[in-house]
């Protein structure tokens, strides 16, 4: 494949990624991701998620408990070798009532046609100053514990 393929496919497979994130889609998420795939949110405390279930568990713990999630537009994409960077913004919606639209910088790495590392870059503070108390209370006890990996074997 030629750098203009490689790095289209690449751009289609973060699209893909996106849209199930979107759809809150988790199965349609791990199919998109290595096995040693590493998650993270660039300046918050812990380590992020290893492996498919990892990342899903660090997503879960932010996203799952949101009445409505969306990604809304712009989105800007940039596709360089086997790197992927996105700005997009996502709203986030509570069941108290609280929405915020949150922004994002996403880098993601690929391997063999998925994803192997991304690493998300955020004004964090935006939700910490809007997100509703219950949902603060509920993620500060995640933090600094590291999500599962995946089994050996």
């Amino acid at each position: 494949m030629t750098g203009t393929t490689i790095e289209s496919a690449n751009q289609r497979v973060v699209e893909q990624f996106w849209d199930r994130l979107a759809a809150r889609d988790w199965d349609g998420m791990a199919a998109l991701l290595t096995d040693d795939a590493h998650y993270t949110d660039v300046g918050v405390p812990g380590p992020g998620g290893t492996g498919p279930d990892g990342v899903l568990a660090r997503l879960r713990i932010g996203i799952e408990p949101l009445s409505g999630y969306q990604h809304v537009g712009p989105v800007n994409m940039l596709a360089g070798g086997d790197l992927v960077m996105t700005e997009h913004t996502e709203r986030w919606s509570f069941h108290t009532g609280e929405v915020i639209d949150h922004s994002f910088v996403s880098v993601t790495q690929l391997r063999d046609g998925k994803i192997c590392r991304w690493h998300d870059y955020s004004n964090i503070a935006n939700i910490t100053g809007q997100a509703p108390r219950w949902w603060l209370e509920h993620i500060a006890g995640f933090a600094t514990r590291e999500t599962p990996r995946p089994a050996d074997g």
